[in-house]
């Protein structure tokens, strides 16, 4: 994987969490129960998706910089 990609993930699942932390805080009273089971169920699963997302993300970056020799692309040798 290249940094690029393992970057992007790790930012995508950054935005995941907060994103749907975010709207489970922003979510307003008067709505029936099953609206928020819905959505809790909702927010969950995504925070899960997020963390996953973030630990790949991790992995390939740790990878890369393992496969490159422990020298960042670019750097001088």
């Amino acid at each position: 994987m290249s940094r690029k990609t393992a970057g992007f993930l790790i930012v995508l699942g950054v935005f995941m969490i907060f994103e749907w932390v975010n709207l489970g805080f922003n979510l307003a009273d008067g709505h029936p129960t099953s609206f928020y089971v819905v959505h809790g169920i909702l927010i969950v699963v995504n925070v899960i998706l997020g963390v996953v997302v973030g630990v790949l993300g991790w992995r390939g970056l740790r990878g890369s910089s393992v496969r490159d020799g422990g020298v960042r692309s670019g750097a001088a040798k």
